[in-house]
């Protein structure tokens, strides 16, 4: 494995266990160091490419979400997506999602620009702190939000496409559910 793919395992196991580690390459965990218990890609290497990380719901997916997830990836050299748990869906939008987080993060984790896809955890920071990201790209209706120093902020503009197809809420009202 190279430091990327390293970085994407440690990422989404929260960590890479001794069990996990033990079985990996001398020269890869040479690219590792130990934190409580637990294996990860040491700075250094984690600095020879950067990490673009953006979110959402992904409910319906749609050509509005393949199009933003492009934009997002073209800024960096991966790209990780967090997907919201069923309970900030339910806060933020008065209402259950359509879909469970897991298979929301399994659906987006197989569209072409993601290289990871993972459910956020309920402390926004906890996320953050656990993908290190460089930048974070807002979609073009996402409020940005205050990011740690060091971090950059990227809006993404709207889509070109008919808003009848880019839309979920649109989508879920014509199909009425």
């Amino acid at each position: 494995m190279n430091a990327k793919a390293l970085y994407l395992l440690s990422v989404k196991e929260n960590g890479i266990s001794a069990g996990a580690a033990s079985k990996l390459s001398r020269g890869e965990m040479m690219l590792l160091e130990e934190k409580g218990g637990m294996f990860y890609l040491k700075a250094s290497e984690r600095a020879k490419f950067s990490v673009v990380l953006t979110g959402g719901v992904f409910d319906v997916l749609h050509i509005g979400h393949v199009l933003t997830l492009q934009k997002a990836r073209e800024l960096g050299d991966v790209l990780v997506v967090v997907v919201a748990t069923n309970e900030t869906v339910e806060k933020r939008k008065g209402k259950k999602p359509l879909h469970d987080a897991e298979y929301r993060r399994a659906m987006v984790s197989e569209l072409k620009p993601v290289d990871l896809a993972i459910v956020g955890e309920a402390d926004w920071m906890a996320t953050f702190a656990r993908v290190k990201p460089d930048v974070v790209a807002f979609g073009y209706d996402q409020k940005p939000i205050s990011l740690p120093d060091g971090c950059k902020s990227a809006h993404l503009e709207t889509v070109k496409v008919d808003p009848a197809l880019a839309k979920t809420s649109r989508i879920i009202r014509e199909l009425g559910i």
